[in-house]
């Protein structure tokens, strides 16, 4: 009998790597990519607010472009079984997640949308005002 897998995300996800490693990657990206956005810059508020949703053990980044076809990324944090934490669930009275077909079957009369959002970027580079200098972007400090 196969057993399902299931989503266990712990908040160890990723992990640091060497400068020089980091430097060639993005190099390589701007070579394949030339005059495409290269970074983004989330403050740190956005990034707090994100992690300090209850149950929140991580941030997921969706590639994304708008209607005028401009790059994003958009942000939301992760539940530990691996759902985003979008604020489309319907939550009973002491949070817990319900789908809506169920909320009659427990009770739940009034149910309560959560809050919880999603972020976008604040800084694409370039383009942006305060864009980096140095290895990772490919430009000089001076």
């Amino acid at each position: 009998m196969e057993t399902e897998s299931k989503t266990h995300v712990t908040g160890k996800e990723g992990g640091l790597i060497k400068l020089d490693v980091a430097a060639s990657w993005t190099k390589n990206y701007r070579e394949k990519h030339p005059g495409q956005t290269i970074s983004h810059l989330f403050g740190k508020e956005l990034l707090e607010n994100i992690l300090n949703q209850e149950g929140c053990a991580g941030i997921r980044f969706y590639y994304a472009y708008d209607h005028d076809g401009k790059k994003h990324l958009v942000l939301t944090g992760v539940k530990s079984n691996g759902t985003d934490q979008t604020g489309e669930e319907y939550c009973d009275s002491t949070g817990v997640p319900l789908p809506p077909e169920g909320l009659a079957k427990v009770g739940v009369t009034a149910p309560v949308l959560n809050t919880n959002g999603v972020g976008d970027q604040s800084v694409p580079c370039p383009g942006s005002p305060g864009c980096p200098k140095g290895l990772l972007s490919g430009t000089s400090l001076s």
